[in-house]
């Protein structure tokens, strides 16, 4: 990864006062064009700008200034910083260019469209925009409501596509799933039913292959003769008290 160099045209009227590099030299270092570093030593360009010595904020070695003066066709590089800062985070919303601006209420339309689950606080993180311009394009109270298309803001380059599947997936997290009670009432079939009555009705289970589960107490099971025995022994025990 190329190292960027911090303040380039400070940079450049330093170097044009304290050493003897040519034009072409400075300009590819500095990333400017041969003119306007000639300029620059003409007094022309940058008359007010103190100049800034790179040897000092570590982005240039005095080893590769005399190389380059001694080799003409020499160009320079800017050295490795020897520490490495990790970039901050972004707060708040995000910076959208003054060009693409305009084009906010369409992408904020094309999200309260497609992504109804998304929240205030995410649109703006995605637009750059604020809950009042969010608030309008919903309510059509937009200034410039019959105009506003809806519009992906990936393809208008307000944010990435990475960045819009992110929030996505953090708002389906967030919605809450439908229970039981709000899917309605579910009929069962008589198998199911017979099952959940607990037998009552003969059966408790169903076989794999679907076929109902006798209990042991069905009617089909029951010995006649032992009832019948019974009866009589009952019909005898009434006689006897009379």
């Amino acid at each position: 990864m190329a190292t960027t160099l911090l303040m380039p045209k400070a940079t450049a009227v330093w170097l044009v006062d304290n050493t003897a590099l040519s034009f072409d030299q400075i300009a590819a270092f500095c990333s400017l064009h041969p003119l306007e570093v000639q300029a620059v030593a003409d007094g022309d360009v940058a008359g007010g700008i103190m100049g800034v010595n790179p040897i000092q904020n570590g982005q240039l070695t005095k080893e590769e200034i005399e190389k380059a003066e001694a080799d003409p066709s020499y160009y320079m590089k800017v050295s490795e910083p020897k520490v490495r800062v990790a970039a901050a985070k972004r707060k708040g919303p995000r910076y959208t260019p003054i060009s693409r601006r305009n084009e906010r209420p369409n992408a904020i339309r094309w999200l309260l469209r497609n992504h109804p689950e998304l929240k205030d606080a995410q649109i703006m993180r995605l637009v750059g925009t604020t809950k009042s311009t969010i608030d309008s394009v919903r309510e059509n109270t937009h200034w410039n409501s019959t105009n506003i298309q809806p519009m992906d803001p990936v393809t208008l380059g307000l944010c990435s596509q990475i960045d819009l599947d992110l929030e996505v997936k953090r708002a389906a997290k967030g919605t809450p799933q439908p229970d039981e009670a709000d899917q309605g009432t579910m009929l069962l079939t008589a198998e199911e039913a017979m099952a959940s009555s607990g037998g009552r009705t003969g059966t408790t289970d169903l076989l794999p292959g679907g076929e109902p589960r006798r209990s042991e107490h069905h009617e089909d099971d029951i010995d006649a003769d032992s009832v019948f025995a019974k009866l009589k022994s009952v019909k005898h025990d009434t006689a006897d008290r009379d």
